[in-house]
Order: structure tokens, then sequence, then C-alpha cells
């Protein structure tokens, strides 16, 4: 059964301004805002990017579990992986297994998903959904809402091939997510990685002051030369010279070459 990134979210004070940032640089453009969000006291924007999403939310009013994220990681910033997967019910025995807690159990129509405690998980609030009519990655996928096929897709940006996350103990944390993933973690370079089957998640150490969490989205485009320029003349550029909006990092490759990269299958198995 497989197991696949399907939306990153991202948390800011200022939804519009990192909205038009990322329309900017990777060429997208909102395909879906879901008014069920303000149930969690946040606003949203869906945008497309291949058949995955980048998601922005920003809080309401003060008190939300987003706004403490805030004030917790100094300002805009990584703050969800979004997984999906066939089926709910082997996840959802498997994680209790593991000691981890359902933050939230969701169901709207044909969607239905599970958060989980990010105490339990570290590094972010994992969520894994699953939408009746989504096994094909152009099907259903109901925080997109009901027309995002309809949605041209990216200009620059052709597909998102992964996230890192950043701990003071990765190695732990990489650890961690593969149990509760039921995937193998490698080392990779200066980090370790968990191969899914669309994509692979990073584990690197924590070197900026903003303690754990996402920090950086991996993407595939047909000209990196170009999203680069394009997030110059945003002013979008951070002191080491990447790519950074909405508070992570843009990692850019050409389009094609994180999967000629990964080579081999992912590694474990779905929970029975």
């Amino acid at each position: 059964m497989y197991l696949r990134l399907r939306q990153l979210c991202l948390v800011a004070r200022d939804l519009d301004a990192v909205v038009e940032d990322l329309r900017a640089v990777l060429g997208v453009e909102v395909c879906h805002r879901d008014p069920a969000v303000e149930r969690f006291g946040l606003s949203n924007a869906l945008m497309r990017v291949g058949t995955s999403f980048v998601e922005v939310v920003a809080p309401l009013h003060d008190g939300t579990a987003a706004g403490r994220h805030l004030e917790r990681r100094g300002g805009d910033g990584g703050y969800m992986v979004i997984l999906d997967a066939p089926k709910l019910v082997p996840w959802r025995r498997h994680a209790a297994l593991c000691g981890v807690r359902i933050a939230a159990a969701l169901k709207a129509g044909a969607y239905e998903g599970l958060q989980f405690h990010p105490h339990d998980t570290g590094g972010a609030l994992l969520e894994i959904n699953r939408t009746e009519g989504g096994e094909d990655l152009l099907g259903a996928y109901g925080p997109a809402g009901p027309h995002w096929q309809q949605q041209a897709e990216a200009r620059h940006a052709r597909t998102i091939s992964g996230a890192v996350l950043q701990s003071p103990d990765p190695r732990r944390l990489a650890r961690r997510w593969a149990d509760i993933l039921r995937r193998h973690a490698v080392r990779e370079g200066d980090g370790y990685e968990i191969q899914l089957d669309n994509a692979r998640l990073g584990f690197v150490e924590a070197l900026d002051g903003r303690g754990e969490g996402l920090a950086a989205i991996r993407i595939e485009a047909v000209d990196p030369a170009h999203v680069l320029e394009a997030a110059r003349a945003r002013r979008a550029i951070g002191g080491a010279g990447q790519i950074v909006v909405g508070g992570v990092r843009w990692e850019v490759t050409t389009h094609g070459s994180a999967q000629r990269a990964a080579g081999a299958p992912p590694g474990g198995v779905s929970p029975a």
C-alpha cells in the first residue's frame, strides 16, 4: 500500500504576502480556500504543484495552535507534513502501538484524516489522510477542493520532491518518523532520509537557532535558474544565498533529477 507526500503546510502571520511570494517565485495559483479551517481559528490557501500541494495558513485570532507555533519558532515557517494512504484504520492502530496520540480525527465528505500529536512525533505536525476515489494522483483529494484538477499547473515548479525537517538530534527524529511511517531511515550526507513512494523526507541538524521543525521544501523545476532569479526579484534570498519564502528554504533541482537520484524503491511496508 502506498504512502505519498501530498501536501506541505506553512504558517504565516500575513497569508496574502506569502501567497504572493509563492505566486511570483514558483508560478503557482491558489486552487482552493477551505472555510472549514476556521474551526481551528485559521484562514488558508492551497496551491497546486503537480499532483501535490503547498498550503499556507494564518491565525485569525489569538490563542490558536498555529499562532503558538509562530511564537515558538520566531516567525513564519513550516508547520505540517501531510501524507496520503489508501486506508486509515491500519495507521490508527499502528500509531497506538508507537505511543502516538491522535490530536485530531478529521472527516468531511469523502475525505478523512488523522493528525498526530506533535509532542509524540517531533519535528512537525504529521497528518495521514485518504480521500475516496483518490488512489489515482489525479483523482479526488479532499483538502484541495472539488475542482483542483482544473487549476493550471505551476509555471515554474513541476513537482514537490521532498521536505527537510531539522532537529538538534536528527538521528533520533529520523528514527522516530521511520518507526511511525514503517519506513527505513538511512544515512544521507550530513543527515538522514526516509523514502516515501513519491518523495523523500530529510532530517538534518538545526543550526539556525529556530529549533526543531519543517525547515525546507524540495521542488523540481524545468529551469531552476529562472526560479532563483524570480526569488531575487522578490528579495526572497536568505543570508546563505538560498531561496527563502514563508520562513522555509526552497531547494530547487532540475525536473526529473530527484527521481533519478532516488534510484531504489521505497523501503519498509505499510502496517497490516
